[in-house]
């Protein structure tokens, strides 16, 4: 099989779980926690690294924003021997009470998106694997974390979350928003692989706190540290898968 295309890497590259943050840098900070880290590549927005955690060989690759980048990455991860994704990222709570740096492990994802469009029916449920829901979840309890647990949104167009929008997706239930995790489910459902996702809450859209309003950086103090903690309780159920 020929080098893939973006991530720039081929069978054998890579192990077979991956931890998916959006941000390119961020991958460097997964890496920090591991051990025998080896950049494989760094191409766009597309930063590849291999890594061990406890004696579990894993890669962290990065899939930059939203669901036609992330798919990209699903595809060629599949591609190369990957057979379980788990996204490490940021998201905005959607009910009140979910406070910036508290975790959200999502179940499903609503497709307010047009990447899965070109693969499947609307209709078609975008649903994490219920193996890794369960191993994030005995990861957050092993660290006496709580999270809160349910579907989320997974949106295109971050400019265009309108007051109508966020009010439909309170209304539905849905615990957060965020851009990749769709994709991520629906592609790994079609391929046979397994999917989940952990994300920091960096701002709550119902009751006004924006990402990146309370301090020059993007993170507040709270949800950077939260960032670490979401970290561990990934590395910690990337063992067990």
């Amino acid at each position: 099989m020929p080098k893939q295309p973006h991530l720039l890497v081929e069978s054998g590259d890579l192990a077979d779980v991956a931890l998916l943050p959006g941000d390119p840098d961020r991958v460097d900070r997964i890496a920090s926690h591991c051990t025998d880290t080896e950049v494989v590549t760094h191409n766009r927005e597309y930063r590849v690294v291999n890594a061990s955690y406890e004696g579990r060989d894993l890669t962290i690759c990065s899939t930059g924003i939203g669901c036609p980048s992330a798919a990209v990455a699903v595809e060629e991860l599949a591609a190369v021997g990957v057979d379980t994704l788990l996204r490490v990222g940021t998201t905005g709570a959607l009910q009140g009470g979910i406070e910036i740096g508290d975790m959200v492990v999502a179940t499903a994802a609503a497709k307010d998106e047009g990447t899965t469009r070109r693969y499947e029916a609307d209709t078609v449920p975008a649903a994490a694997t219920h193996e890794v829901v369960a191993e994030l979840l005995a990861a957050a309890e092993s660290r006496d974390e709580d999270v809160s647990v349910g579907p989320i949104a997974t949106d295109d167009a971050f400019y265009a979350e309108t007051d109508a929008y966020v009010a439909d997706w309170k209304a539905a239930g849905l615990l957060a928003v965020e851009m990749e995790a769709a994709a991520i489910f629906s592609l790994a459902r079609r391929k046979g692989l397994r999917a989940g996702a952990i994300c920091t809450v960096d701002g709550n859209l119902v009751e006004g706190t924006q990402k990146g309003e309370t301090e020059a950086d993007e993170l507040p103090p709270k949800a950077r540290n939260n960032v670490e903690r979401a970290i561990g309780i990934a590395l910690d159920a990337a063992t067990a898968l």
